[in-house]
């Protein structure tokens, strides 16, 4: 049996991460385990969460780093994102080597709680309806109340087109930070890549804003989930298309067309897409004026209004999400099948 320093080698996590079960049949199988488990029990109160952890040491390495010029801020913040980066891809790695060292079964199991807790279907969906049930009994205050939860603009005034739109939006865009990029990158890297990519999303949300505290110090890790986003992001809607051609309801033709058209007039390169087409799909139309405190943001609007925004759109966006992670599931799946059957492994 290897000693924990032969363990926490680098040789060793890197074969971690090169081993045969990346990308294969196995690594599938518990990611699929992991996405049933995140839908049974979701995030448990009593267990650590990863992302709470990182938020953690972010907050402590912010508030030590974030000062001095703006080139010095640019400078540590870029340390902050390969320190936070790549310290969780490190200490997932180790604990995943000293587990599967002492079993290959206790590693496994590991890999399945840790890939469960980089995804957030259950708790996304529980979001939505949150707003939904409100809405759907005309308790128009507690709608707006449960959406406050959900986005960071002020919903104080917001009248039920207004909630209902905040939370479809909040709803697209989270299907892509909650469950179909963390499956993408866990198809690549197994649980070590699920969690890095996580990190990226944590830093994003807590430094990754354009203003005078952060506009520097948090360009690299803006930029890091910018690119960590792209590809996982457009398979998400093209996820999403594909499989609407198969639920009733969903205006598919010709939406791709359109969202590939309106995707770009977002102000996030990624957002666009999985908020574009769950527009289309549904025929409603998304974006428009925004107030975050004192401050009015015009957004790019998103698909065509051939319905008024009501809250059964809240459960529409929910089929979207439901049609982008079963797309998805399916595209990965494939591409694990494809590989396995280049390497000449067993399936």
């Amino acid at each position: 049996m290897m000693s924990l320093a032969e363990i926490l080698s680098p040789e060793v996590l890197a074969l971690e991460v090169l081993s045969p079960e990346v990308l294969s049949p196995q690594l599938g199988v518990m990611i699929l385990l992991a996405l049933g488990l995140d839908l049974l029990i979701g995030d448990p109160r009593w267990l650590p969460h990863p992302v709470v952890l990182m938020g953690r040491l972010t907050g402590l390495l912010e508030r030590r780093w974030n000062c001095g010029t703006a080139r010095q801020k640019r400078w540590r913040g870029m340390g902050l994102t390969v320190t936070v980066v790549l310290g969780t891809w490190l200490i997932a790695a180790g604990v995943l080597a000293v587990l599967s060292a002492i079993h290959p079964l206790l590693g496994n199991l590991a890999e399945i709680l840790l890939l469960a807790s980089c995804l957030a279907m259950r708790g996304l969906v529980g979001a939505a309806r949150a707003v939904y049930q409100p809405l759907a009994r005309g308790d128009l205050a507690a709608a707006r109340e449960a959406v406050s939860h959900i986005v960071g603009r002020d919903t104080s005034q917001l009248d039920e087109r207004g909630v209902t739109r905040a939370c479809v939006e909040s709803v697209a865009e989270n299907t892509v930070d909650g469950i179909t990029a963390p499956l993408f990158w866990a198809v690549l890297g197994g649980a070590p890549l699920a969690l890095a990519y996580k990190a990226v999303n944590t830093l994003d949300s807590m430094v990754g804003y354009r203003n005078e505290r952060f506009a520097d110090f948090g360009w690299a890790s803006a930029r890091l989930d910018d690119a960590a986003n792209w590809l996982p992001a457009r398979l998400t809607a093209l996820a999403m298309w594909w499989v609407s051609w198969g639920v009733p309801r969903l205006h598919s033709s010709g939406a791709w067309r359109a969202t590939r058209r309106q995707a770009p007039g977002h102000p996030s390169p990624n957002s666009g897409w999985p908020e574009a087409m769950p527009a289309n799909l549904l025929g409603i139309q998304l974006g428009g004026r925004n107030q975050y405190g004192d401050q009015i943001s015009q957004r790019a609007l998103m698909g065509e209004p051939r319905q008024s925004l009501c809250g059964q759109h809240i459960k529409g966006a929910l089929t979207c999400l439901y049609a982008g992670t079963l797309g998805i599931c399916v595209m990965l799946g494939g591409f694990i099948l494809v590989r396995t059957l280049m390497a000449g492994g067993p399936i």
